[in-house]
């Protein structure tokens, strides 16, 4: 029943029957190998291939790709996808990144009130030692309250960087088969059109930056700092040093 229903969900936007299968079957696959709910499916009318997690929990989990992705891909590179996006779901990473964002904004507030404290706060100083103790405090509040939100925005896109190359290493686990993301990943790569749907603020859900599919790659070491997502490059490197490890070496004292 859910099936069908998510169907008709898929079936105005998808453009044939075929694409809405191939869509919500491996959609179940993917929820059968992580073992969770298969999650409601839904399809963005845009061509570049991307897609995206979201829901508070498993049992409220939506998965939506791209129109691109279901035109380009095949099905082991849409397994993939939908590989990385299950482990999204199943390690709560969209609640884990909604606290972190408090926690930032809440560093932003606390500092911002910290500085108008330093303004126009304290009591009246009529020695010369408690005007330059408490110059010295106003300084170090200063400073603090500006570097403390930048540092907790960097803190927070490392966190968002490391929970993506997990769900890589995740769809790997799901899928036994490190080619699927890979494949899916350098079929990405030579997109450089950005997404029509994308914007900043939800740039962090999609499996590379619906902004501009190679930016993270070319924004140089600060840019990279800021970015919510890994640079892909390194993101490829990793699953193939996955699919092409060497095998261990065996001593020969302990060979047969």
């Amino acid at each position: 029943m859910a099936l069908s229903w998510t169907m008709d969900k898929l079936g105005p936007i998808c453009r044939s029957v075929e694409d809405c299968a191939l869509v919500l079957d491996v959609i179940q696959e993917m929820a059968l190998a992580s073992r969770l709910p298969v999650p409601t499916a839904y399809v963005i009318p845009d061509s570049p291939p991307n897609a995206f997690a979201t829901g508070r929990n498993p049992a409220h989990s939506v998965i939506c790709v791209t129109q691109g992705l279901v035109d380009e891909m095949d099905r082991e590179e849409m397994q993939g996808v939908i590989g990385h996006e299950m482990s999204h779901i199943a390690d709560y990473d969209i609640r884990t990144m909604m606290m972190v964002a408090v926690l930032v904004g809440g560093i932003a507030m606390l500092s911002d009130f910290m500085v108008r404290l330093s303004f126009f706060g304290g009591g009246s100083r009529s020695r010369d030692s408690d005007n330059r103790d408490g110059g010295i405090i106003a300084i170090l509040i200063i400073v603090l309250a500006v570097v403390a939100p930048v540092l907790s925005q960097v803190i927070a896109m490392a966190v968002s960087r490391e929970r993506e190359y997990l769900a890589d290493a995740s769809s790997v686990e799901f899928t036994r088969n490190p080619r699927a993301l890979l494949r899916a990943l350098q079929h990405i790569a030579q997109t450089e059109s950005p997404l029509k749907e994308g914007t900043r603020g939800t740039a962090h859900l999609f499996i590379v930056s619906p902004l501009a599919a190679t930016a993270d790659d070319e924004g140089g070491f600060f840019a990279n700092l800021l970015s919510t997502h890994p640079p892909l490059r390194k993101r490829i490197e990793r699953l193939q040093a996955m699919l092409g490890a060497p095998a261990p070496v065996v001593p020969a004292s302990d060979r047969a």
